[in-house]
């Protein structure tokens, strides 16, 4: 029985999922809170019994690592016997640069990569790098893969993904469009093929993931062509707290007006901006419709600006395919609030885009909600990167 570890990093936390890959399900699935600050603890949830949260010192991703698979091992909460029992772990990286196409198994040479890769991604690739090696001390014989967010987008084409700046700080640097999600882009495509009965190679698709960070796809013949997220997942809409797309001049001139230092510019336009900075409510799309309902004006402002800027998007993506066969909503938000995808696909039957209110009254269930005499579908597809993980991991391995 092949059983597949998946593992995703954040700078203090550690989520993942064990999978029995014989029928594809979760065995057990947890998050790992806090790493390296105070109240750091486990939430252990086995697969047909209750969950469990585990309080203890976990300074590291090591430690991190070596409490989960004791939860995963535990005689009352555990579903193995003996981590022996792992046939694989499956590392979710955010950044492969240009040298991914697909999903690897891990070696030296892949190590050193993303290492190279820190520059491009600080805030991510680190923790990832941190995962990796853990595991490889922990579990020295597994395999293990690593699944890049950016490899999907590797089929973007160079007139897309070039920026309109020195070429040589694209040779030098790397500075390009790279794209983000591709991996929830890539489960939501193939699965929208197959609840549409079509082959994946003849549908043009543009896929939105939207959540605290959103991005958007054209996905044309089962290929990534265009990604609203760039060179880093701060382009784009405007997302939680990222401000997504903005004139070039806008971070100098918050900076000499603002007294906001060059250390803390990027802070600021990651953590401070968006919906959270537009509302001054939240940056929980929950928090901000309430508010919105309630007659709050930023609120619904801020709404505005999302779906429009989404909007935009799909228009952008059918001219830039030639054509749309369904557009396809995803993530936390894409979802579950009808709200944001009534906006965002209000005033689009010129494209051929209408949606049927009543099958749009749907959260978290993969659903069409198109209209009947609309040209082009409109679905839900609940995204689910890691079984995609797990999916890339065995098939390395074998």
């Amino acid at each position: 029985m092949v059983k597949v570890l998946v593992i995703n990093c954040g700078s203090s936390s550690l989520k993942y999922q064990l999978f029995n890959m014989e029928d594809e399900s979760v065995m057990a699935k947890g998050l790992v809170e806090r790493i390296g600050l105070e109240g750091s603890m486990l939430k252990h949830q086995p697969a047909g019994k209750d969950k469990v949260e585990i309080s203890a010192e976990i300074p590291n991703h090591k430690v991190a690592i070596k409490v989960m698979l004791e939860a995963l091992v535990h005689k009352e909460y555990g579903v193995i016997e003996d981590i022996k029992e792992i046939s694989a772990v499956g590392h979710r990286v955010v950044h492969g640069g240009e040298k991914f196409s697909g999903s690897v198994i891990i070696d030296d040479k892949v190590m050193d990569v993303l290492k190279e890769c820190i520059n491009l991604a600080p805030l991510h690739n680190p923790p990832n790098i941190y995962g990796i090696e853990a595991v490889k001390e922990i579990l020295p014989d597994v395999p293990m893969v690593g699944v890049f967010d950016t490899a999907f987008h590797q089929t973007i084409p160079e007139y897309a993904y070039i920026y309109g700046v020195p070429y040589e700080l694209y040779q030098k640097y790397g500075v390009r469009r790279y794209g983000f999600h591709g991996t929830s882009h890539r489960y939501v495509s193939l699965r929208a093929a197959q609840f549409l009965g079509k082959p994946i190679e003849n549908i043009k698709l543009v896929t939105l993931h939207l959540g605290n960070g959103s991005s958007i796809s054209a996905v044309k013949y089962g290929k990534s062509v265009e990604n609203s997220m760039g060179f880093t997942p701060l382009e784009g809409i405007p997302m939680g707290t990222r401000c997504g797309n903005v004139d070039p001049y806008i971070p100098v001139f918050i900076m000499e007006k603002e007294g906001v230092g060059l250390d803390k510019i990027n802070d600021y336009l990651n953590k401070k901006c968006g919906v959270l900075g537009i509302s001054g409510v939240s940056s929980d799309f929950r928090d901000i419709e309430q508010a919105a309902q309630e007659g709050n004006k930023r609120a619904k402002l801020a709404l505005e600006v999302f779906t429009y800027q989404a909007k935009k998007y799909i228009g952008a993506y059918a001219a830039a395919m030639n054509g749309l066969d369904a557009v396809v909503f995803t993530g936390g938000i894409g979802e579950n609030s009808s709200l944001v995808r009534k906006m965002v696909c209000e005033n689009m039957d010129f494209l051929g885009i209408k949606i049927d209110e009543n099958k749009n009254n749907v959260r978290g269930k993969e659903t069409d909600i198109s209209a009947e005499d609309a040209r082009v579908r409109v679905l839900i597809i609940p995204t689910n990167e890691e079984l995609m993980i797990a999916r890339d991991t065995v098939a390395l391995i074998k």
